[in-house]
């Protein structure tokens, strides 16, 4: 598929793809959402090529992907733009290559062939990095240590502390537009330096990460405690499941697809390496042995409290109290029929859920009457980042406090 043309001729294209990793809310609801920080960053780029350039008005600078929606329009969306933009602008972080959809734009664009206008001593790539944090302290992967670049026209400060302290700490302001000014200059002078042909439009979904493959510690166990459309009780409509107990979807129809898979995507674009079952092939591992070997994240349909014959393992897992594994239940007010059997559901819930819920106070993502904001997709994506990080902050946690583990090769911790 070739890049799209306007009336024979080929349609404008952006100076830059700005590639970041998508930072998740520190908590729950009503919290500002951190990626408003580069949102104004791009903002502040796109202002300053306007100006050093003579760009017509209308003409995209440059492209942000700000929806974190998945699915394949999503995906087309990305693909797209990274077989168009002139100039890749990744936002150096250790959540950025932990990212892999991060790799996966990198490795999209690096499959364009790029010229060099005019000979130079620097080998241009078409990728202009930028520091968001310092990284002097974390490894870059093979394909970012390659490159040829030197920040030392943004500032002293700017190579010390990032662009988003920059923008945080008012002392820094003068250095921020210094380094966004520097950084729109080196963008638009790659730009020029080089001619980088339009690419073919590949399936994004399909490609592979250009950073260095995960390593064991950034695995994430999902589990689902659901049913299958055979197994449903009495007064339960099969609506929202399928043949597989992980083929449950609560948010029909504003997901098409099975829960779990969302669930993945969100610990994959964390940067961690997820795998999905059926709670029933995770419960022997959960609930023998001192601690499961990675972090957990188990998805619970409260209607399968209702299974009194599998419902017990739910209820010994609750009771081992284990802070790598994180409890999330799903709840949908748009459910007509879960709202009418709201308070038998929540009655059982808590029974089985006792201690947890006693924990939280509410069950999660469960309607809170008072703050009038019912369960939904974009929330559930939000808590399983927030579960995500509970459980894997305390599986690290768990291991740094055992004194018999000896001396081992992790990664740094992912805490605060």
């Amino acid at each position: 598929m070739n890049s799209p043309t306007v009336r024979g001729k080929e349609a404008p294209r952006p100076y830059f793809f700005l590639s970041y990793a998508h930072t998740p809310r520190v908590n729950s609801r009503g919290a500002a959402d951190p990626n408003l920080w580069v949102a104004k960053l791009y903002q502040d780029l796109c202002e300053a090529i306007l100006q050093i350039t003579d760009l017509p008005a209308g003409h995209p600078i440059g492209f942000m992907d700000r929806s974190m929606h998945q699915g394949q329009k999503w995906a087309e969306r990305l693909s797209r733009e990274l077989a168009s933009c002139r100039v890749f602008v990744p936002l150096y972080s250790p959540r950025y290559f932990k990212s892999e959809a991060c790799g996966r734009e990198w490795h999209l664009f690096t499959r364009r062939s790029v010229y060099q206008r005019r000979p130079t001593a620097e080998r241009m790539t078409g990728i202009v990095p930028a520091l968001w944090v310092p990284m002097d302290h974390y490894p870059l992967p093979r394909v970012a240590g390659e490159l040829q670049f030197n920040h030392d026209s943004f500032g002293e400060d700017y190579a010390a502390e990032g662009l988003y302290a920059l923008m945080k700490i008012t002392t820094f302001s003068s250095q921020y537009h210094t380094a966004v000014w520097r950084l729109a200059q080196r963008i638009v002078d790659v730009a020029e330096q080089t001619v980088i042909p339009a690419g073919q439009v590949f399936d994004f979904e399909s490609q592979p990460s250009a950073f260095d493959p995960p390593d064991v510690a950034d695995k994430v166990r999902i589990s689902v405690f659901s049913y299958s459309q055979p197994e449903l009780p009495p007064q339960r409509s099969g609506a929202w499941y399928g043949e597989q107990r992980t083929d449950w979807q609560p948010f029909r129809p504003d997901s098409s697809r099975p829960l779990a898979q969302d669930a993945a995507d969100v610990a994959r674009n964390m940067g961690f390496q997820p795998t999905v079952r059926e709670f029933e092939e995770e419960a022997e591992h959960l609930l023998t042995g001192e601690r499961p070997s990675a972090p957990c994240v188990l998805l619970v349909d409260r209607w399968a409290f209702l299974d009194a014959r599998r419902v017990e393992a739910v209820r010994r897992l609750d009771r081992r109290n284990l802070g790598s594994v994180a409890i999330i239940e799903p709840w949908n007010r748009e459910d007509q029929q879960s709202r009418d059997h709201e308070r038998m559901l929540n009655e059982l819930g808590d029974s089985v859920l006792a201690v947890s819920r006693g924990a939280l106070q509410k069950p999660s993502l469960r309607d809170d009457a008072a703050a009038g904001a019912p369960g939904s997709l974009e929330e559930f994506r939000g808590e399983m980042e927030r579960a995500v990080m509970r459980a894997c902050t305390a599986h690290e946690q768990h291991h740094r406090d055992r004194p018999d583990d000896g001396p081992t090769d992790r990664r740094p911790s992912i805490g605060p």
